[in-house]
């Protein structure tokens, strides 16, 4: 399959050059019609005499800097941090001023660093596994611009990583783009489209080409929207680009795209997120629920239907990031949820397990009753009522995100078992199976959180343990419900009887 490569590095209100008026020439016939012109001999004359006044400039060199924190291990097996700079150049263009600040749009891949590296999100000069510390984001004239007093500083309003869209905030008035919002789904093939951007982050340039294919929906890695594809020559760096056709109604420039992405295999085959996707975030500066609507993670999940997806079993086993996870129905009702280790099958006992009796839907489980924290030596037992905050919130978490995971991985399984071998069926099979991949690789930080988690609060050698087929009956062993307890390092309350640390806390 081919891939894709980012490419980094209304009327608005604000601008000092009233914006172009209606044609006042009539062009040549045109063989074609449709909303947008196949060519720029549409433009009206005041069109055309734009860019020879200083106003034409709206779109911006964007620098965003990271700092990132390594650790690793030396010699003598003592932990070393280690911190790494990255800098990548985009563009950014300015579409409204509000007051003294002006708001400008680019992509989430500019805008935005990975919170932690790994193989799905990498950064250049960055190994695996490091964790973002700081991020600085900036307009300058161009990629060698090393003159600091005169960058503008922008901050992330608000992003969305599936559109690869964000709003920045540039704490100065800057010229804005007086051309109206268009609409993308009007582009048809062969009609020109302009682009304005910063190619290589080197020097300002305007690249124009063809739509070469109207309708093109991306789903590479965590992105998943509908684009149009062009042919303009562009380079790493013209990211957030504004994408500009012809109205053949007023011959002045339509917004119908932001440019971000291209072909890794194509010569000159570029794809724009069509801006009929991004207008509301545009304007509400919100992040606007989005999905399709037979995805089983956009679906309202009862218990019932979990129970159901189950089967005779009474049992389900799915991916669940880079681990597997499990949901057990017991005789009683109640269901358990499952994470095992890395060594699983091999040892059975899981990292953690968390028991939910109550009915409740997945965008809010509601809260487990009883949890165990596991390692090689069994299963530790707590109460709800013994854990801190923090603790509880981060269960929570994984019950919510192991009970949609689970419905979504049902969908999955229903979708490729249906009789239907229609065109659209499969396509159907292949789009859940990206959206469900793409959301358990998701959920990474949270095994690794929960990896941390068992490492405190599971039993040691020589404790008091369970295992988890114990917990498969009805009847369990009872709770840790430590007595008399005493404060023991980082507030935490350990047990009189000598165990493991509880979580139980003074705070």
């Amino acid at each position: 399959m081919i891939g894709r490569w980012a490419m980094t590095a209304l009327t608005f209100a604000g601008f000092a050059w009233a914006a172009p008026s209606a044609r006042s020439e009539t062009g040549p016939p045109e063989i074609y019609s449709g909303a947008y012109a196949d060519d720029f001999s549409s433009l009206s004359p005041r069109t055309r005499s734009y860019d020879d006044h200083p106003e034409s400039v709206f779109s911006y060199c964007a620098r965003n800097t990271a700092v990132y924190e390594c650790l690793s291990y030396a010699a003598d097996g003592s932990v070393r941090r280690n911190r790494e700079r990255a800098v990548l150049h985009g563009t950014a263009f300015a579409y409204r001023r509000q007051a003294n600040d002006t708001l400008l749009l680019t992509n989430d891949h500019v805008a935005a660093w990975p919170s932690v590296t790994d193989s799905l999100h990498t950064v250049d000069g960055v190994p695996a596994g490091c964790k973002l510390v700081s991020q600085t984001l900036v307009l300058v004239d161009n990629e060698h611009d090393e003159y600091p007093r005169d960058d503008v500083p922008a901050t992330l309003v608000v992003t969305d990583p599936q559109l690869d869209i964000a709003v920045l905030r540039a704490h100065a008035p800057l010229q804005v783009m007086p051309w109206k919002i268009g609409r993308s789904a009007d582009l048809r093939e062969r009609n020109v489209v302009e682009v304005r951007g910063f190619p290589l982050g080197a020097f300002r340039a305007t690249n124009i080409g063809k739509v070469v294919s109207a309708h093109d929906h991306d789903d590479f890695g965590d992105w998943d929207h509908d684009d149009f594809v062009v042919d303009a020559l562009l380079s790493a760096g013209n990211s957030g680009s504004p994408v500009l056709a012809v109205s053949r109604a007023t011959g002045e420039y339509e917004l119908v795209g932001v440019f971000h992405a291209g072909y890794s295999q194509g010569s000159a085959l570029n794809v724009v997120v069509g801006i009929d996707q991004v207008r509301d975030l545009m304007t509400t500066l919100k992040r606007s629920p989005h999905g399709h609507p037979d995805d089983p993670l956009a679906l309202e999940a009862a218990k019932k239907r979990l129970q159901a997806a189950l089967g005779p079993p009474n049992e389900m086993f799915f991916p669940f990031g880079g681990q597997v996870a499990s949901i057990r129905a017991r005789p009683d009702g109640a269901l358990l949820f499952v994470l095992f280790g890395k060594d699983f099958p091999l040892a059975s006992d899981p990292l953690l397990v968390i028991e939910h009796g109550g009915a409740a839907n997945a965008a809010d489980f509601g809260a487990p009753t009883r949890v165990w924290v596991g390692s090689p030596h069994g299963l530790k037992d707590y109460t709800w009522s013994a854990l801190v905050p923090e603790i509880q919130a981060q269960l929570t978490r994984a019950l919510d995100e192991m009970a949609s995971d689970g419905i979504a991985f049902a969908g999955l399984r229903e979708a490729r078992e249906g009789t239907s071998q229609s065109r659209q069926s499969s396509d159907r099979v292949v789009r859940l199976g990206k959206v469900f991949a793409r959301t358990t690789a998701s959920r990474a930080d949270l095994v690794q959180s929960i990896g941390e988690l068992s490492e405190k609060l599971a039993p040691q050698s020589g404790s008091d343990a369970v295992h988890f087929a114990q917990l498969l009956a009805p009847s369990r062993p009872s709770a840790v419900t430590p007595a008399a307890p005493r404060v023991g390092p980082l507030g935490a309350v350990a047990q009189e009887a000598g165990g493991a640390p509880s979580p139980a806390t003074s705070r």
